[in-house]
C-alpha cells in the first residue's frame, strides 16, 4: 500500500447499500497515507451522510456541481485538476450508463468529464441489474475508454439474492488503487534526477538560494519510480520526504550536485535536471559571520559562475537521454527553446515561474514540452498527476530518439 502515500484520491459515491464500505475504504485510504477528496451524488447522500465521509476525510465532502464556495464556482475543474486517480465506489448501474454516454448532470459525472487523471469504478447492484445486456454495453463502452473495471464479486446480496455484482471488499479496492500507479514504463532503466534548490554560502549564517520547493523534482522521481526504474534522486536542501522506491542523495551546493549526478551517470538511461541550480556562487564564503560596520551602507560580493549541470551531462559519453525544465518570467518558449539548442539537449520543459498560481511552491504546475519535434502545451495539473504525464511524454520521446 505505500504506493498510495502522497497520492490525491478522488472518491466517488453513487447510491447504493454498499455506500456503508465508503466509509472503511476512506478510512483504508487515509491510513495508507493518501489524501482523499469525497464526492456524493444526491442518491448516495441518501444512504450515508456528508459527514461521516467529512470526518473521515478531513475534508468537506462536495456535493454541488455549482458551488459558490469553490474558485469561480467551477469545483468539478479544481478536483479535476487536483485528482491523481478518480475512483468510485460504489458505482451503481444508473451511474455507468450516466458516464458510458457522457452525461455531465451532477458533480460526479461532470469531474469525470473534466479530469485528465486515471478512472476506476468499483460497480455494486443486483446480479440481475449486473447482467442486464445495457450494463455489459456499458461497462464494454468504459473499457474501450480505458476505464478501470474492479469487480464486481459474486455472492450474497442485499436483497437476498445471490450471484455477481458485490462491490468487492475495501482491502482488494486500495490494493487495486496502489497497483494503478505501477505502469512498469520505465521497467530496467536507471533514471537520475535532480530536485530542489542549491544553498551558496556567503557566510556560515548567509547564503544564497531561490524560491524552489523541490515538490516537482520529488513527484518525477516518484512517478519514475513507480513506472518501475531504478531512481536516484539528487536533492537540494527541501522539506520533503523521500519518495518510497527511490535513493536520495543530499547535496547543498551546485559543485556538490554536480560531483553527485557525475557519480550517478554509470548506467544511466534518463537524466531530468529539474533542480533549481544557482547560476553565481560568491567567489569565496567568509569563515565567520560578516557583521555590519559603522558608516558602511553597502556590501559588495564578488560572484562566479557555478558549473552547468545539465550542459555538462549532455556532453558525456555516453550521455543519458538529458531533460532539462526552464523556469522563465518571461519570453518563455523563446528561452526554452535556446535552452534546447545550447545545451544540446534532448527535451526542455518549460514554466512560467511569474504566475503565483503554479511553479515554485505551489501544488499545481502547467508546462509546455520543447523539443525538435515542435512544442507541446499540457494542461495546468497537480504535480503529482503532471509527473506521472510527463515520465510517459519522456518514455516516448526516449523510445524514439535517434541511436
Amino acid at each position: 500500500m505505500q504506493r498510495l502515500r502522497g497520492k490525491q484520491i478522488l472518491l466517488g459515491i453513487t447510491g447504493g447499500i454498499a455506500a456503508y464500505k465508503s466509509a472503511e475504504l476512506t478510512r483504508g485510504l487515509k491510513k495508507a497515507g493518501a489524501q482523499v477528496r469525497v464526492v456524493m451524488t444526491a442518491a448516495a447522500r441518501e444512504f450515508i451522510t456528508p459527514l461521516t465521509l467529512q470526518a473521515l476525510s478531513g475534508h468537506p465532502v462536495h456535493t454541488d456541481l455549482l458551488d459558490p464556495a469553490a474558485e469561480a464556482a467551477m469545483g468539478h475543474i479544481e478536483l479535476a485538476r487536483w485528482a491523481d486517480l478518480v475512483l468510485i465506489a460504489p458505482a451503481s448501474a444508473d451511474f455507468l450508463a450516466r458516464l458510458a454516454q457522457g452525461q455531465g448532470d451532477d458533480l460526479l459525472a461532470t469531474l469525470c468529464l473534466a479530469t485528465r487523471a486515471p478512472i476506476a469504478v468499483a460497480p455494486a447492484m443486483n446480479q440481475a441489474m449486473w447482467q442486464a445486456a445495457s450494463t455489459q454495453h456499458n461497462i464494454a463502452l468504459l473499457r474501450g475508454r480505458n476505464v478501470a473495471i474492479w469487480g464486481p464479486a459474486e455472492g450474497e446480496q442485499a436483497c437476498g439474492e445471490s450471484g455477481p455484482g458485490r462491490m468487492i471488499e475495501v482491502d482488494e479496492l486500495l490494493r487495486s488503487a496502489a497497483e494503478s500507479f505501477e505502469s512498469g514504463l520505465l521497467t530496467g532503466l536507471k533514471v537520475v534526477v535532480t530536485a530542489g534548490p542549491t544553498r551558496e554560502a556567503i557566510d556560515p549564517v548567509r547564503y544564497i538560494s531561490n524560491h524552489s520547493s523541490g515538490k516537482m523534482g520529488y513527484a518525477l522521481a516518484s512517478a519514475a519510480a513507480e513506472a518501475g526504474a531504478e531512481v536516484v534522486l539528487i536533492s537540494g536542501p527541501t522539506m520533503l520526504a523521500t519518495p518510497e522506491g527511490v535513493r536520495r542523495v543530499d547535496v547543498t551546493t551546485a559543485c556538490q550536485m554536480l560531483d553527485a549526478t557525475l557519480a550517478e551517470l554509470d548506467g544511466c538511461a534518463l537524466f531530468i535536471a529539474t533542480a533549481a541550480v544557482a547560476d553565481y556562487r560568491p567567489q569565496q564564503a567568509a569563515m565567520q559571520k560578516i557583521k555590519k560596520r559603522q558608516g558602511e551602507e553597502s556590501l559588495t560580493l564578488t560572484l562566479v559562475r557555478n558549473p552547468d549541470i545539465v550542459a555538462t551531462v549532455a556532453r558525456q559519453t555516453p550521455r543519458p537521454f538529458t531533460v532539462g525544465f526552464a523556469a522563465e518570467t518571461e519570453q518563455l518558449l523563446a528561452h526554452a527553446r535556446a535552452k534546447l539548442i545550447d545545451k544540446k539537449l534532448d527535451l526542455v520543459i518549460a514554466n512560467d515561474v511569474s504566475d503565483s498560481r503554479i511553479g515554485f511552491n505551489s501544488d499545481q504546475n502547467q508546462v509546455t514540452l520543447v523539443s525538435a519535434a515542435g512544442e507541446l502545451e499540457l494542461p495546468c495539473l497537480a504535480k503529482g498527476r503532471l509527473a506521472h504525464e510527463l515520465i510517459g511524454h519522456i518514455h516516448r520521446l526516449y523510445q524514439t530518439r535517434p541511436q
